[in-house]
């Protein structure tokens, strides 16, 4: 048995970024999903905030909160996923918390009833996108050859559009060349697909449609005429 239990929920993008360390660290993990419409009793008794990722350690104890999951991470085992310079490790967590407030606006996204809300949630996002554009120098990863914890948060931010590019072009990433080229390298590092279960795309997709969102609708409307 591992010494490490994930807990976790198929979509959620801050359990995928726990994974995707573990994994580029190499270390052993079971993995638990739960659904968080319908919360078992032992995941309330666990979870102060009632949010995934848990992460349960061989002596029982329960750390929450996918950043300090992952700073556990970093000080409890070897191969390090952040630059050792103060300044550097610094500022690759504060863009990871960028990445928070961009998850942020891929809810508002996701969850838009309506075809204004979509735009201007599109239009949010490519003005945060082009922000980190800005810092993105020669790849293939943030920090040039080394993968680090901001890859492993950007790896599940890309992943939406993956599905949200087969519904609608978007024009969120015209223009902006370094980032597209991020997103490809990550899209093909094995930690990222591998931080997912294989139906991940239809199960966002059944998201959308429970949830009434503008996509669904679009992708909805898509399907009718193909089929007219």
């Amino acid at each position: 048995m591992s010494q490490l239990r994930l807990i976790s929920h198929p979509l959620c993008p801050y359990v995928q970024r726990v994974a995707i360390a573990l994994m580029e660290k190499h270390i052993p993990y079971e993995c638990d999903y739960i659904d968080l419409a319908e919360k078992p009793a032992w995941f309330s008794a666990l979870s102060p905030l009632g949010k995934v990722p848990l992460l349960q350690l061989a002596d029982s104890t329960v750390l929450f909160e996918s950043a300090v999951i992952c700073d556990y991470l970093e000080e409890a085992f070897p191969r390090s996923l952040h630059p050792d310079d103060p300044a550097s490790r610094a500022r690759e967590r504060a863009w990871i918390e960028f990445g928070s407030a961009v998850l942020a606006t891929i809810w508002g996204l996701e969850t838009a009833q309506n075809a204004e809300t979509l735009r201007c949630k599109a239009e949010e996002l490519r003005m945060k996108f082009d922000q980190v554009e800005q810092v993105l120098d020669g790849g293939p990863w943030f920090a040039g050859s080394r993968f680090g914890l901001v890859d492993a948060a950007f790896g599940p931010v890309f992943r939406y559009f993956d599905v949200f590019d087969t519904i609608v072009d978007l024009g969120i990433f015209d223009g902006l060349g370094k980032l597209r080229r991020w997103r490809e390298h990550l899209s093909q590092r094995p930690s990222i697909q591998q931080a997912v279960v294989p139906d991940y795309a239809d199960r966002l997709r059944r998201f959308l449609a429970g949830h009434g969102a503008y996509l669904h609708h679009i992708a909805a409307h898509n399907r009718q005429k193909v089929c007219s």
